[in-house]
């Protein structure tokens, strides 16, 4: 495809062949367009000579001092203002790939907390029903034969989109796939032609990102409001009727509409009801409109609050097209979320659990799961990231002090911020008995030293993580990994 085929008008009168978009210039191959995203720490425009050394023919960029290097570099050089970059990315990346989502059923899944462990039981109940099914978001991607890490829940446009044609090219036949606020506000995702998008919940995170409440839940509205009316398709909407935003956007968002409840609201499309809860399963009930079939499952995942993840991903399988039947068979045979409810093996007596809850909400549902299900201490260790929203530090504080006996507060990836100043603001929301330990592996040591016989240890806020954030730098550090060699 020519660069003219595109629609972009370089700063040179010839028309490249274009065989590739890329953002990263140690990816660009050749004959490949470069595009120089605007950024907040460097200036991209320094990467142009490493992307015409790796063969790029043509760069987008975003400064006169940017399409001058270009140019100098022998680069055909198209000006974009920075305000520009988000809307015309996604249509340039989705006519350069041929639609790459068209041709395969995709399902998004937004909210504050459940996105990942929906998707992943999501992709793995489709693989039971035979399908080729892809999973993209906080646990990397993954498809038949693949599976990686990815740098964010849902990928820069340019990146997405190269992926998004890998899983067509790969003969994926649905995707599930995490659509964070972070991606909608920055129309990371637009142009994905979605079949079912579901909503889990809202409560806050990403204040840091998105200033108030209400910017964050019109970021997440965006999937079933502006999508829907974007796509070649008829979307469905699944809404979590239990969430009263859930409540509201089923209401206000017409059109072809799925609903699901665990605490029997009325007029939910399914209906669930936990006959047994544990730490490594669930055994629902679940009644579909208008009552009249019920279905009996038991699934290998533990927590209450893995009930309403559960459901979710039912809804998601009905709105697939599926019978309630084969969708609470295919969850019958899901497997556990890495670091999401996740029992570290022990001889001790203990319950050691890892998981990512990282938002006061999740962090409340996340311990009063455990609660229930321990006979002694609920001991808890969590520390809140660095560069990121503060508000919600004492409200996590206060969070694991009201659902624990004991907490340790630690650092989890302080990243530029001094760990010291962000568990002072930690503390301010402490209450009852707690420890601060600034070094995680130290603190873990110190959970798990204190612990008896029937206490559980919770391990919260980075889950299947396996790096800790210092500075700018990724540094080794497994909470599973860690608390295994304190049990030793």
């Amino acid at each position: 495809m020519n660069l003219s085929d595109l629609g972009l008008t370089g700063s040179a009168a010839e028309s490249p062949v274009i065989t590739g978009i890329q953002m990263d210039s140690r990816r660009v191959l050749p004959g490949n367009l470069f595009v120089c995203w605007p950024g907040t720490h460097r200036d991209s425009h320094e990467f142009l000579p490493d992307a015409k050394t790796n063969g790029a023919v043509a760069a987008i960029v975003h400064s006169a001092a940017g399409q001058q290097r270009a140019e100098s570099l022998g680069l055909v050089a198209i000006y974009w203002s920075p305000d520009e970059f988000a809307d015309r990315s996604w249509r340039l990346c989705d006519q350069f790939f041929d639609h790459p989502t068209r041709g395969m059923k995709v399902v998004g899944v937004t909210g504050t907390n459940g996105k990942t462990t929906v998707c992943w039981i999501l992709r793995d109940a489709l693989e039971h029903l035979e399908v080729r099914a892809a999973y993209i978001g906080t646990l990397g991607v993954r498809y038949p034969g693949v599976q990686r890490e990815l740098p964010n829940t849902t990928p820069f446009v340019i990146e997405l989109y190269n992926l998004l044609a890998e899983l067509r090219d790969a003969g994926v036949e649905t995707l599930a796939m995490e659509v964070s606020s972070h991606a909608l506000a920055e129309k990371r995702a637009d142009g994905v032609e979605f079949d079912v998008a579901v909503f889990t919940n809202l409560s806050q995170d990403h204040l840091d990102f998105h200033g108030t409440m209400e910017a964050y839940a019109a970021s997440k509205a965006r999937l079933f409001r502006d999508f829907k009316d974007a796509s070649s398709k008829a979307m469905t909407g699944v809404f979590n009727l239990d969430d009263p935003v859930g409540r509201q956007w089923h209401s206000e968002f017409h059109g072809r509409l799925g609903s699901f409840t665990v605490r029997g609201e009325k007029g939910a499309a399914i209906d669930a009801e936990a006959l047994d809860i544990a730490i490594d399963h669930l055994r629902l009930q679940i009644q579909e409109a208008p009552r009249t079939t019920t279905e009996t499952v038991t699934i290998p995942l533990g927590g209450a609050y893995n009930v309403e993840n559960s459901v979710a991903a039912i809804a998601a399988l009905r709105a697939l097209g599926f019978s309630l039947a084969d969708s609470v068979d295919a969850m019958a045979n899901v497997h556990a979320v890495p670091g999401r409810f996740e029992p570290v093996p022990n001889e001790r007596g203990l319950s050691v659990l890892v998981d990512y809850a990282h938002s006061p909400d999740a962090l409340e549902k996340l311990l009063a799961a455990v609660r229930p299900l321990v006979s002694g201490r609920v001991i808890t260790v969590f520390g809140c990231g660095g560069d990121r929203d503060r508000t919600k530090r004492p409200l996590m504080a206060k969070a694991a002090s009201a659902g624990s006996d004991y907490v340790v507060a630690t650092s989890d990836n302080p990243r530029t911020e001094d760990p010291e100043s962000i568990l002072a603001e930690v503390a301010r929301g402490l209450t009852g008995d707690f420890q601060i330990v600034i070094d995680r592996r130290e603190a873990i040591r110190f959970a798990i030293g204190m612990a008896s016989p029937g206490d559980a240890v919770v391990i919260a806020g980075k889950g299947h993580e396996n790096y800790q954030i210092l500075g700018r730098e990724k540094t080794p550090f497994d909470d599973r990994l860690v608390a295994t060699e304190a049990l030793a």
